[in-house]
């Protein structure tokens, strides 16, 4: 590691850590300048294991002890830090978490800490939509670090491409076809995000760090409708395509749906909420995504890019 800067990735072994990783490893301009370390729980799992066996020095932390996560950023120059609110879906315990490496990144002189944030829609919706915790922990914990006054960079994840397949997007009754199923209008523009995407937004971060100190970045590849995505599908899977469509599920319809899944009714709103984001205020609050992509120098994977790959559409034609 000697001479290179080391960037310290949280949650390594998840979505958003694993394309950051992947990028540093593979980046040629990256791979030179730094070097990458992984935080994961336990060291001993296969995931963890692989990271190793790829170059990543891997070390173990917990998130909710602030002491193990000062050991792990010792000599970092970068950090980035992310939590996952639906591990125990407990607001104040992410907001609790998120604080703790805030205060881990001060403490052990990180000049460059990236925090995997969202906007409080709490107050961009003024009060209409309270429910949607897991946006406003994370946008509370931004917050607190700003007040510390870590040199910091806010990544801002868009909608998760990888919910769409098989989950939103699924075989439905009565006909069994392939059905998008949201509770807002077929109009609604979603900042779409392919997670393993993550390095390349990272990559520009820390290749701009000055420019981007005290920022919000967004991560999306583009808006796109949610008729846009099921047109898309069509395109791609004409046989499948010929009875796709998009279907506005109904409030009363999706919070049963979500009560027969056992789901709680303080997620069901969360869920529900989130959605209505999309449709009366956007994800990012109507941002364009220009002020981000002109940092970013390598191709974003499309929807269409996306759903040619996705296991769920693995069998259509």
């Amino acid at each position: 590691m000697s001479g290179k800067k080391i960037i310290t990735v949280f949650g390594a072994t998840g979505a958003q850590g694993g394309g950051i990783i992947s990028t540093f490893l593979n980046d040629p301009k990256l791979k030179s300048q730094w070097a990458v370390r992984g935080v994961t729980r336990d060291v001993s799992k296969d995931s963890s294991k692989k990271l190793a066996e790829q170059g990543v020095e891997v070390v173990a932390a917990d998130i909710n002890d602030k002491t193990s996560l000062v050991k792990a950023l010792a000599g970092s120059y970068a950090a980035y830090g992310v939590t996952n609110y639906w591990e125990k879906a407990d607001m104040k315990l992410e907001i609790q978490q998120g604080k703790n490496l805030a205060d881990a990144a001060k403490e052990a002189g990180v000049q460059h800490y990236i925090w995997s944030s969202l906007y409080n829609i709490n107050k961009l919706s003024n009060g209409k939509l309270p429910h949607v915790y897991h946006f406003d922990s994370k946008a509370e914990v931004e917050d607190y670090v700003r007040e510390l006054g870590i040199p910091a960079t806010f990544f801002m994840p868009g909608f998760y491409m990888s919910n769409i397949p098989g989950g939103m997007f699924k075989p439905s009754p009565p006909d069994n076809a392939w059905t998008f199923g949201l509770p807002v209008a077929a109009s609604s523009p979603i900042p779409i995000y392919d997670p393993r995407d993550t390095g390349k937004y990272i990559k520009a971060i820390v290749l701009n760090r000055e420019a981007l100190l005290g920022k919000r970045f967004l991560g999306a590849t583009a808006y796109v409708t949610a008729q846009e995505i099921v047109d898309t599908f069509k395109a791609l899977f004409p046989e499948a395509g010929k009875t796709a469509r998009f279907f506005q599920v109904p409030e009363e319809m999706f919070r049963g749906l979500m009560k027969s899944q056992g789901s709680p009714d303080y997620i069901i709103d969360e869920f529900y909420e989130n959605m209505r984001l999309l449709e009366e205020f956007g994800y990012y609050g109507g941002e364009p995504l220009d002020e981000s992509h002109k940092y970013v120098e390598d191709p974003l994977t499309t929807w269409e890019e996306y759903a040619a790959g996705a296991e769920p559409f693995a069998e259509l034609k």
